[in-house]
């Protein structure tokens, strides 16, 4: 009988028959996202065209500075936020009806009302200012988060201090307002995202990540006050702050963006994060950030893990976890693409990514991620970058929003959780096959190495494994 390496040839072969056929056909990402929505530039429901003719002559309408940066999709809505980054905004969140939709490039309804959005009196501030991101909980509600801040890309002013605007979905009315305290305001803060714990809808919290002066705001609906939480790994590296996106070339130093939330058994979270200017990936239990006093005290520092490296080019924005797989997606600029991380694998590294899509024309610039409660997955690319340093081509489609099952999506990727895990068996044949290094010499009678107890478990393993290959089909006896 033939051997290599001590193993048997025929044993050897079917060892490796048995591992291909428990490997999916294709390893590589279908890319199945498809474009659900695409626009040039935003345009918006006006009451009439005489008025939209009018927002125009005054300036109150700026099509070419209009830019959609955050995503939300609740029910039959499909949310959109359009910050106040230049002049010529008339409505910073906005929302499209998905039944009614008839065209790729829908104009938007203002969320709740056209009056939400203007000025009651030149010192007093609309109520809804300038939202960055968004977040639809279980219970029905909207979660914004309202920067407050007008012309961040040219004469930034603070119109209001940074809140949360809680909307009920139901009926579209204001249910609170939450201002954040004064000393939460540092010098370069700017709240850039938000997640929302919704386990109990009388008990919900939600997290507001500082990318300017790195940190977490907590906010308890329940006792209605709010803390915010300090770590070193909410801040930037220093080597992970340079971007190359279709050849426009730039630095960030922003720091803690990406939040996001899987609950636990224990009736808490695990809070997945990382800076913007990170390869990183970190995370914590809200058991820790919870608790008001612990949470503020330096003691937890070592409540906060690491968990791996994205690798180059690996700095992520948004991420957000599918609550039904467990699988985490991720925004990664540098890259205009997609990926994905189941979070029951112990290893986070390049290998136990997924690529759920990547593109140089749809996906330039991924700036928000969400999955749908009919688990969808939806994904909003709005070439930022050029917004910011060049300027977008009106004649070119700017704006994407790509859609698929998260069962597309993860299909044939790292993520995909159709894949099974190796038998024990499999897993352990390097013990079971590995020739005996005993020096005890063979019984009188015995036939030699055929009777060394290397061979005697190749011949029990060898039986299983026929068993297991016909199954498998790569055999027929």
């Amino acid at each position: 009988m033939m051997e290599v390496k001590g193993t048997p040839l025929a044993l050897t072969f079917i060892f490796s028959c048995y591992i291909l056929a428990l490997l999916p056909v294709n390893i590589v990402a279908n890319d199945n996202l498809r474009v659900a929505y695409q626009w040039k530039e935003i345009d918006f429901e006006f009451p009439s065209e005489s008025e939209r003719q009018e927002a125009i002559a005054t300036k109150r309408y700026i099509p070419e500075n209009v830019i959609p940066v955050g995503l939300e999709v609740y029910k039959k809505r499909l949310f959109l936020t359009l910050p106040r980054w230049k002049e010529g905004i008339p409505a910073s969140l906005g929302y499209i009806n998905i039944n009614e939709t008839t065209t790729q490039s829908p104009r938007l309804h203002p969320y709740p009302s056209w009056s939400a959005h203007r000025r009651i009196s030149e010192t007093e501030a609309p109520e809804i200012v300038s939202p960055f991101r968004i977040r639809a909980d279980r219970c029905g509600r909207l979660w914004v988060l309202d920067t407050g801040v007008e012309e961040l890309l040219g004469n930034t002013t603070a119109t209001s201090p940074t809140s949360l605007l809680v909307y009920d979905l139901h009926n579209d009315n204001l249910l609170r307002r939450y201002k954040f305290p004064a000393d939460y305001l540092k010098e370069n803060s700017f709240y850039a995202n938000i997640a929302v714990e919704d386990n109990d809808c009388d008990d919900t919290f939600a997290y507001a990540a500082d990318l300017g002066s790195p940190g977490l705001v907590v906010y308890s609906w329940k006792q209605q006050e709010s803390w915010r939480v300090k770590h070193h790994y909410f801040h930037p590296d220093p080597l992970a702050g340079n971007y190359n996106i279709t050849g426009i070339n730039f630095q960030w130093d922003d720091g803690l963006f990406g939040i996001a939330l899987k609950p636990q058994s224990d009736g808490y979270s695990t809070l997945y994060f990382h800076p913007l200017s990170s390869l990183n990936e970190f995370s914590v239990s809200t058991k820790v950030l919870r608790n008001q006093t612990y949470a503020t005290d330096s003691s937890n520092y070592h409540e906060f893990k690491i968990l791996g490296s994205r690798g180059p080019n690996g700095q992520a924005g948004v991420a957000f976890v599918d609550q039904k797989t467990g699988v985490i997606f991720y925004a990664l600029p540098n890259l205009n693409a997609i990926t994905c991380w189941k979070t029951s694998n112990r290893a986070y590294t390049i290998k136990s990514l997924g690529r759920v899509y990547m593109s140089t024309v749809d996906m330039v610039f991924p700036n928000d991620v969400k999955v749908d409660d009919e688990s969808n997955l939806w994904v909003l690319s709005d070439r930022l970058h050029q917004y910011m340093y060049e300027s977008l081509n009106r004649n070119d489609v700017n704006f994407r929003v790509l859609t698929a099952t998260v069962k597309d999506a993860i299909q044939n990727t790292a993520c995909d959780t159709n894949i099974k895990p190796l038998p024990d068996i499999i897993t352990n044949l390097g013990d079971i096959l590995r020739p005996s290094t005993s020096t005890i010499a063979p019984k009188a009678g015995s036939s030699g190495a055929w009777a060394s107890p290397s061979y005697t478990r190749a011949i029990a393993v060898f039986t299983m494994l026929i068993t297991m290959l016909r199954v498998s089909n790569c055999i027929r006896i």
